[in-house]
């Protein structure tokens, strides 16, 4: 069997949640050619040629480079599917945006609904094209992945006629990158670089308005009146509608509070985690969280909300808390600052224990299964 694979989620330099689903599916799809568990050859379709870090080719792995804008996938992609001789015999798209016509039958992978629970957090055009081609990719695919539970059920509760094609594959963590022993002396390198003095808070992610972080400000208001040597490190490039969140920094004066490091490359990304007291992510809504995960893998207690597929993610081994309640969003924060060594030792000890269930490897499998059921 002939794999297609829209690779353009993947082959991007900084990555953020879906480009860093679509990169690890892709390499892991890969090792398992390697490890003789996938027999089928994959082509993975790019508007320009691969980065340094994707795949090399191999007899079984290949690259179909075809030019284009915007519209790539109408214009470019969906008449190649069609008309060249080589064909996929199944077309993979980890995203929403499913060639809407293709010769073959398609699988598509959703992240999260949160743009029809709350429209009002998007622009305009971006929750128009995420609504409608997410809305066409899941009635024209014969399987739709969800990365959780959570993002199933939405799905399901939105498109009652895609019940029995929606499938859930996990997200992983890459072990070597994120785990307990990473080096002090990294941790230091990456403080150094964004000029973190203090014990530190930890935010990782966008900022747009789904994070929530205007409530994390607020109640790391809170926490800074108890524990006024910590910061609050935010970490993540400016996505949309984020000029309200600096407002309530300015508002609360908490400007020499708070560290804003804009997006964190790869390599710096388990070092600026490895040194945080705690991670926190208080999300509206989260189609899995990965970045919760790779901080419990690198034995860093978390604080997380308790909507979404957050609670499905980090079960009993982090603290959960209520979005809407800046109160109950500093109590969780401060009760890991707080605890005392025996009791902070046995956070970590059970994020690391939830860790392990997850594999970017295992994400592979069940991608691969789902893809040799659909053809």
């Amino acid at each position: 069997m002939i794999i297609g694979i829209d690779g353009n989620e993947a082959n991007v330099v900084n990555r953020v949640g879906i480009n860093e689903y679509a990169f690890q599916v892709i390499w892991n799809l890969q090792k398992l050619q390697e490890k003789g568990v996938n027999p089928h050859k994959l082509i993975v379709y790019l508007k320009n040629k691969p980065n340094p870090d994707m795949p090399k080719e191999t007899q079984n792995f290949k690259y179909k480079i075809i030019s284009g804008d915007r519209v790539w996938i109408l214009t470019k992609l969906v008449p190649n599917l069609f008309f060249n001789k080589i064909r996929p015999d199944i077309f993979f798209s980890p995203s929403h945006y499913v060639p809407p016509f293709a010769p073959m039958p398609r699988v598509c992978s959703i992240m999260d609904l949160g743009y029809l629970e709350f429209s009002g957090q998007f622009q305009k055009k971006d929750f128009w094209q995420l609504s409608v081609w997410s809305a066409i990719s899941i009635f024209v695919s014969k399987s739709v992945i969800a990365i959780s539970n959570s993002t199933k059920k939405d799905i399901v509760r939105h498109y009652l006629f895609s019940k029995r094609k929606v499938y859930v594959t996990y997200l992983g963590f890459d072990p070597k990158r994120f785990n307990p022993d990473i080096l002090e002396k990294d941790v230091r390198r990456v403080k150094n670089r964004y000029s973190i003095v203090d014990d530190y808070v930890l935010y990782m992610g966008t900022l747009k308005p789904s994070k929530n972080l205007e409530g994390l400000i607020d109640a790391f208001a809170r926490v800074s009146q108890r524990f006024p040597n910590f910061k609050l490190v935010i970490a993540g490039k400016k996505g949309w509608l984020f000029d309200s969140i600096y407002k309530k920094v300015s508002e609360l004066k908490l400007g020499n509070k708070i560290v804003f490091t804009d997006f964190i490359s790869e390599k710096d990304k388990p070092a600026i985690i490895k040194g945080a007291k705690v991670f926190v992510l208080p999300s509206f809504w989260e189609g899995f969280g990965l970045d919760a995960l790779n901080a419990m893998a690198s034995g860093v207690p978390v604080v997380v909300s308790d909507v979404g597929s957050l609670p499905e993610v980090v079960e009993n081994s982090g603290i959960l808390i209520n979005p809407t309640d800046t109160e109950s969003i500093a109590n969780g924060i401060i009760e890991v600052i707080n605890a005392p060594q025996a009791k902070y030792n046995n956070m970590v000890a059970r994020g690391l224990a939830q860790a392990k269930k997850f594999s970017w490897e295992a994400t592979a499998r069940e991608t691969l299964k789902i893809l040799e059921a659909s053809q």
